[in-house]
């Protein structure tokens, strides 16, 4: 069994360098190409160290208590990641004006609940995947019982975090507000219904999607259904990110509905990307199993459209995303990089 301990901390931080030289092409090219330009290198370094110091601090530490859970814990959540659904949050906060410190401790439940779905997936009987990060997955450096128990106890602490009023200093009414809202992406009507789904069109059979489209396997599945399953699986957690900022915020109606819209087009955008890059790019350059997705079976957007049509929804989406944002002056540049980034990056 393979320790957290055993890991080589100077290849995390050559991997770690690579993958900030990485963010900073990506914001060059973006630049030569006209696209107006605003420092998303740093945002995201500030919301790596900002979230990194926070959840380090709220963590089990692994001298107390159960070593061996409070171990998983830590290496599921400390092992690296773009933490790009806290930078959408802080990027929200930016746009609406709000001090995105603020909101540091909404984000970091966010991607708790990330962090414990990634340990869920990569389980034998989901995912089956051995590599995440460019590391072990969590049941591989530990074991299958100890890693489903490290992906629930981070999902109970990320409604720990927002309800205590000393981590999240919002008033009951919004922290209350923010539970609802992670809760209800997560679950049954988001995330869960959407791995659920993903899981029963990958074995020929969707019950739920079953009764309202009308497929019984995963060849069969139109644009339409796919776009359902991603915008559970995917979408729910970055339509989160933006409704978490809005919680903060007096934001009217319009303003709501169009931050919301832009979430849902950046999570189809980042959902159709992901699956081009599971068919295109490298293990070691993904940071897990490169082509997993058609040894699984899954049903993706390259095997429905084809690699041309499916990187052309993902810009379509793109763009979609943009026009809602057409109202927003400089403030929302941040949340522009982030589509583009989306649909321009390597892993």
């Amino acid at each position: 069994m393979i320790k957290p301990q055993a890991i080589n901390e100077q290849q995390v931080i050559n991997e770690q360098q690579t993958k900030t030289m990485d963010v900073q092409q990506t914001m060059s090219v973006q630049q030569t190409m006209g696209v107006q330009q605003t420092n998303l290198a740093a945002l995201l370094t500030t919301t790596k160290t900002n979230i990194e110091t926070f959840l380090d601090q709220v963590l089990p530490s692994q001298n107390i208590g159960h070593n061996q859970l409070n171990a998983a814990m830590r290496y599921a959540v400390m092992n690296g990641g773009k933490r790009i659904r806290p930078a959408l949050v802080y990027a929200t906060a930016h746009c609406l004006n709000i001090p995105m410190e603020q909101l540091t401790a909404a984000a970091a439940s966010l991607e708790l609940i990330h962090c414990y779905s990634l340990i869920h997936d990569d389980l034998p009987a989901m995912d089956n995947d051995d590599l995440r990060r460019g590391q072990p997955t969590c049941h591989k450096a530990f074991d299958e019982a100890t890693a489903i128990l490290a992906g629930d106890a981070l999902q109970t602490m990320a409604f720990t975090i927002l309800s205590d009023a000393q981590l999240n200093p919002f008033s009951a009414e919004i922290r209350i507000a923010m539970v609802q809202i992670l809760a209800n992406a997560a679950g049954a009507n988001g995330m869960v219904l959407g791995q659920a789904e993903d899981i029963y069109a990958e074995r020929g059979a969707t019950p739920s999607i079953n009764h309202r489209v009308g497929y019984n396997h995963a060849h069969n599945i139109g644009l339409a259904e796919l776009t359902m399953i991603h915008q559970n699986k995917t979408g729910a957690l970055l339509t989160a990110a933006i409704k978490l900022a809005l919680c903060a915020n007096n934001a009217n109606s319009e303003t709501s509905a169009r931050l919301c819209n832009y979430a849902s087009n950046i999570g189809l955008a980042f959902q159709v990307f992901d699956d081009i890059l599971d068919v295109t790019t490298s293990t070691e350059i993904l940071g897990k199993p490169a082509g997993s997705d058609q040894k699984l079976g899954k049903a993706t957007f390259p095997a429905l459209l084809g690699l041309d049509q499916a990187q052309q929804y993902a810009e379509s989406c793109y763009n979609q995303a943009l026009d809602e944002l057409a109202p927003f002056d400089h403030r929302a540049d941040l949340l522009r990089d982030i589509a583009y980034f989306f649909i321009n990056r390597r892993y």
